[in-house]
């Protein structure tokens, strides 16, 4: 799954070529470090597929960044902060981080070490990574149900959503990390987190679609057209990751889903109806 298209992003930009997203009306433009770490990933692929070396000094840009705004939460656990309020089902009050922003920052991480040598880049990594090995009251980005499974949280909600797409990405970090440090809590964590997919994964699909998220209300929280594709994609390269049939025989039978039209109006109306009751 290549990011190259983000490489494109045409701004803003601050001073020192480090993308800022503009939310408008009282928000403003602010730096995401999602937004960070999915440019930088961009700049890593162009880079390694073209030579192109201003790419990759594009791609340290964003690196730097990420090594020199990790910041301690309450609980003194390193992380990249948003510093902005943002609505989601809660407001999500600044500052705030997400599974989704560590597990890219890992990623992130560890290619610019293998790029560089440089240890800084591997001390950050191994600092962000302590986000995972704590639960979400202890200021970290796990949430461990009643039944023992792992869930990587996207968004720090009570009680918490296990949004899937962030899941993934977050995991995929995770993936990165254990290949390059054989850190053995990485590793233990990323089969956690596999078993979780395997015996929870079908509870996103509700025969005809899939979900963004367990909302927690009588109605679900449809995924919209572009995330029920992306789910789709990432369940394939979850499959080359690997190697499970099961997680591409899910890919294509909501990719059979989306290519059905009847499926298509009901996803929609359901998320409509959705969007009126609870947003």
């Amino acid at each position: 799954m290549r990011f190259a298209y983000k490489a494109d992003y045409e701004g803003p930009f601050d001073e020192q070529g480090i993308p800022r997203l503009d939310y408008h009306g009282d928000v403003g433009e602010q730096y995401n470090p999602i937004a960070i770490a999915q440019y930088a990933l961009g700049h890593y692929n162009r880079y390694r597929e073209t030579g192109d070396l201003s790419a990759r000094v594009a791609f340290l840009k964003q690196a730097d960044w990420l090594v020199e705004n990790l910041e301690a939460n309450n609980h003194g656990v390193l992380v990249w902060n948003h510093h902005f309020d943002w609505e989601y089902r809660d407001l999500l009050t600044a500052p705030w981080y997400s599974a989704l922003a560590q597990g890219h920052g890992l990623s992130v991480l560890v290619r610019a070490h293998q790029e560089t040598g440089n240890d800084a880049y591997l001390s950050a990594a191994h600092q962000a990574f302590v986000a995972f090995t704590r639960e979400l009251e202890e200021g970290g980005v796990r949430h461990t149900d009643s039944d023992g499974y792992v869930w990587l949280e996207e968004t720090i909600v009570y009680p918490p959503t296990h949004i899937l797409n962030g899941y993934l990405w977050a995991l995929w970090g995770i993936h990165d990390y254990r290949l390059i440090t054989e850190n053995p809590s990485a590793k233990a964590l990323y089969e956690d987190c596999l078993r979780t997919l395997r015996d929870r994964l079908e509870s996103y699909d509700i025969g005809f679609w899939s979900l963004y998220e367990h909302a927690g209300k009588r109605l679900q929280m449809m995924a919209s057209p572009f995330y029920h594709s992306l789910h789709i994609v990432q369940l394939r390269v979850t499959h080359r990751l690997t190697g499970e049939p099961f997680f591409g025989t899910v890919a294509d039978r909501w990719d059979r889903y989306q290519r059905t039209r009847i499926y298509r109006f009901l996803s929609f109306g359901y998320k409509v109806l959705f969007k009126i009751l609870y947003y």
